[in-house]
């Protein structure tokens, strides 16, 4: 199975795709039921946290573009 791809969709999800677990913030991996693909939530509106259901159709905009961050700060 390929690296796991995260894309930032505009006006929507994140889509993860490949080789890549999720955990939840005590260790414990979700069962992903086999799925490849998966969409996590951004907007905070889905019935399904932290899977996308869609909810974010005409109640969520930001306009995904790469940019660099600043550099890392140094301890």
């Amino acid at each position: 199975m390929a690296a796991a791809i995260i894309t930032v969709n505009s006006n929507g999800s994140v889509r993860i795709e490949g080789d890549f677990e999720i955990r939840d913030k005590e260790g414990n991996v979700y069962d992903l039921g086999g799925r490849e693909i998966v969409s996590l939530c951004r907007c905070g509106l889905s019935q399904n946290k932290p899977f996308c259901d869609g909810s974010h159709k005409g109640n969520f905009e930001h306009e995904a573009k790469a940019f660099a961050l600043p550099p890392k700060k140094q301890a």
